[in-house]
């Protein structure tokens, strides 16, 4: 089974990844038509819907870093773990959406990312059993 810290690592690499394309969107070298399920119809609203897409992305970015920090201070990581499991409901809602997507890039690459993305967080999240909570 993958370690929560290889977990948290591989959520952040593809956060930044996520990040880099929405800017990409933003920028105009991907076209908006090929993202949110083809749902935006101008240029504004691309622009409302990726910049929060990447403030986002940021904040759970910094989210895993402090559950990468804390990672054995359970007390601590309280909140931090509230609010990765709000993301794997988010994440599972946008796989479902992700699958009626108009386009067929969106439907394969942004539904297996989003499902990669609840299980990392889910493995991030999920409580040792007692035999096994010394060894992270």
């Amino acid at each position: 089974m993958i370690s929560k810290k290889t977990a948290v690592k591989l959520m952040i690499g593809l956060l930044s990844i996520v990040i880099l394309f929405h800017l990409c969107v933003l920028l105009g070298l991907i076209s908006y038509e090929m993202v949110w399920a083809g749902k935006l119809n101008s240029k504004e609203e691309m622009y409302v819907f990726e910049t929060v897409s990447i403030l986002l992305n940021v904040f759970l970015i910094i989210i895993f870093y402090v559950k990468l920090q804390n990672i054995k201070k359970s007390v601590k990581n309280r909140i931090v773990n509230i609010i990765i499991w709000v993301f794997i409901f988010l994440f599972a809602l946008n796989t479902i959406g992700n699958i009626f997507a108009k386009s067929l890039i969106e439907q394969f690459l942004g539904t297996l990312l989003t499902f990669i993305s609840s299980i990392l967080c889910w493995v991030i999240v999920k409580k040792e059993n007692k035999r096994n909570a010394n060894t992270v």
